[in-house]
């Protein structure tokens, strides 16, 4: 369904360290004269003369346009409804479905176009490779400094915004013992019960849940191998079953056992509470695993100073507790605790995790995502 993100440091429960359309450019978008030139240029807010002059640029623009966002993702529509209503600028968004992939595709072939994306939330892989082809605008927003340093490329071309760890919702209502961890879900009982949100080879919550398979069964980053072969057990047993599960699925219980990242878990328990599903929230002890995904602005972007104003939206702690409200963990939490401002009811919600997860190298996340291309298909088949 979505995109690969990057693994991070979460400790605890509450700690985070670490389509071509037609159409003709904009006036002021990026590449032209004036002040277009000055908002697609902009390092920060003080490039504009501040927060103030960076609005001002930004109402003047009016729009905003983003893909692959979609409502019922870590809060995403009060996030965008939020932006709106501060602002008065409108929020196109297109396709919110789409794959980090399909962003990227469409930064590429809607240069110059009024539809082509302003910003992008991105998996690392696709955030790295981005900046190393000269598509994203270096910004650096004013919470800059509370980002670790391990969470944002230094020339401020992508960063990381919100993660999550990996989690295995349940139906209680339909399962009568829901599992809690990777070795429950071998057991009999689940028969045709269990899902993961897409396939892993384009799925980043999908990928995620083979990766922390595979450490539950002695795997590591270096070897995904054991958590492609937990899943070709999983389906020869029956148990998994090759449906992408979906908020209309869990609502129908057609997965009522779904493997996926655990704000969305949680965030399907608050939407289908009073739709006759009990869901479940686990994360699962014995492959604790967490990622994040990341921000950047389009270079071409054709709001340019929309776009800027975009991520210090995001990055303020009104966007911050936004997202910690939709169960995802911002990746300023940990300042955000020091400093007080977390907004204590939502960190309280979150769900629970033991243990202490590890997380891969670059090289690491590149081979496990060459493995399962390679070998994905033929186990599951």
């Amino acid at each position: 369904m979505r995109r690969t993100p990057v693994a991070a440091a979460l400790l605890g429960a509450v700690v985070l360290t670490t389509l071509t359309a037609c159409g003709a450019a904009p006036e002021g978008a990026a590449g032209t004269d004036g002040k277009g030139a000055k908002s697609a240029t902009a390092a920060s807010a003080k490039d504009f003369g501040g927060m103030d002059a960076l609005v001002k640029a930004a109402k003047q623009e009016g729009a905003l346009h983003v893909i692959a966002l979609p409502p019922d993702w870590a809060n995403y529509g009060e996030l965008i409804k939020a932006f709106e209503t501060k602002y008065g600028i409108k929020v196109e968004s297109e396709n919110p479905d789409a794959s980090s992939a399909d962003e990227i595709a469409a930064v590429k072939s809607r240069k110059g176009q009024k539809r082509a994306p302003d910003v992008l939330d991105l998996g690392i892989a696709f955030a790295r490779s981005g900046a190393e082809e000269g598509l994203f605008a270096p910004y650096k927003v004013e919470a800059w400094g509370k980002i670790p340093d391990a969470q944002k490329d230094a020339d401020g071309r992508w960063y990381n915004d919100y993660g999550g760890y990996v989690s295995i919702g349940c139906d209680a209502k339909r399962i009568p013992n829901c599992p809690k961890t990777f070795a429950d879900l071998l057991k009999p009982e689940y028969k045709g019960k269990v899902a993961l949100n897409g396939n892993p080879t384009k799925s980043g919550s999908a990928f995620g849940g083979v990766y922390a398979a595979a450490l539950a069964n002695k795997g590591s980053f270096a070897d995904i191998q054991p958590g492609i072969d937990f899943f070709g057990t999983l389906r020869k047993s029956g148990n998994f079953i090759p449906v992408e599960s979906t908020p209309a699925t869990v609502e129908k219980g057609e997965t009522p056992i779904s493997i996926d990242w655990d704000y969305l878990n949680a965030g399907y328990a608050d939407q289908f509470k009073g739709k006759g599903v009990d869901w479940q929230v686990a994360v699962p002890t014995d492959g604790v695993y967490a990622q994040f995904y990341s921000q950047a602005v389009s270079k071409d972007a054709p709001h340019p100073a929309a776009a800027r104003l975009w991520m210090e939206f995001l990055y303020s702690t009104e966007g911050q507790n936004l997202w910690l409200k939709g169960y995802a963990r911002p990746v300023l939490l940990p300042a955000m605790t020091a400093d007080g401002t977390a907004d204590k009811t939502f960190v309280a919600k979150l769900p629970k995790v033991d243990g202490t997860p590890a997380f891969p190298a670059s090289a690491e996340l590149d081979k496990a995502k060459a493995t399962l291309a390679e070998k994905w298909d033929k186990a599951l088949s």
